[in-house]
């Protein structure tokens, strides 16, 4: 069983960078590989980006590249989402997620989800 603590969200400016770090716990963290999802209201939660075992290979949404680095660290069980130059349609709660395949961006292939966390972004 994991568990997966998601902090570092809030209301920001537009422009502006978060970082989200996820912590993780209960079993062998680095053996998993994470990712980020997020659901906007009244829309279905979509994919933002993961990141092998390892840590070796990302791979982000189409909205997010170039925006968003996804990074891991497996010695304190943490992943982070770093967030820059936010955008208003960036605005949605922020799941991180953790799954015992080798890599996916399949939310129905992610086994533990966090609580999630709010990320607001004003105009």
């Amino acid at each position: 069983q994991a568990q997966l603590v998601e902090s570092g969200g809030g209301l920001v400016q537009a422009g502006v960078s978060l970082r989200l770090p996820c912590a993780a716990s209960g079993r062998t963290f680095s053996s998993a590989a994470m990712g980020w999802f997020r659901q906007a209201p009244g829309k279905a939660r979509e994919f933002v980006a993961a990141i092998a075992r390892g840590g070796g290979h990302t791979y982000y949404a189409a909205s997010v590249k170039g925006r968003f680095t996804l990074s891991r660290d497996n010695n304190k069980n943490t992943v982070y989402l770093q967030m820059n130059s936010l955008k208003p349609e960036d605005t949605a709660v922020y799941y991180c997620a953790a799954t015992s395949v080798v890599f996916t961006t399949l939310l129905g292939e992610y086994d533990y989800w966090g609580q999630g966390t709010q990320v607001t972004v004003s105009s």
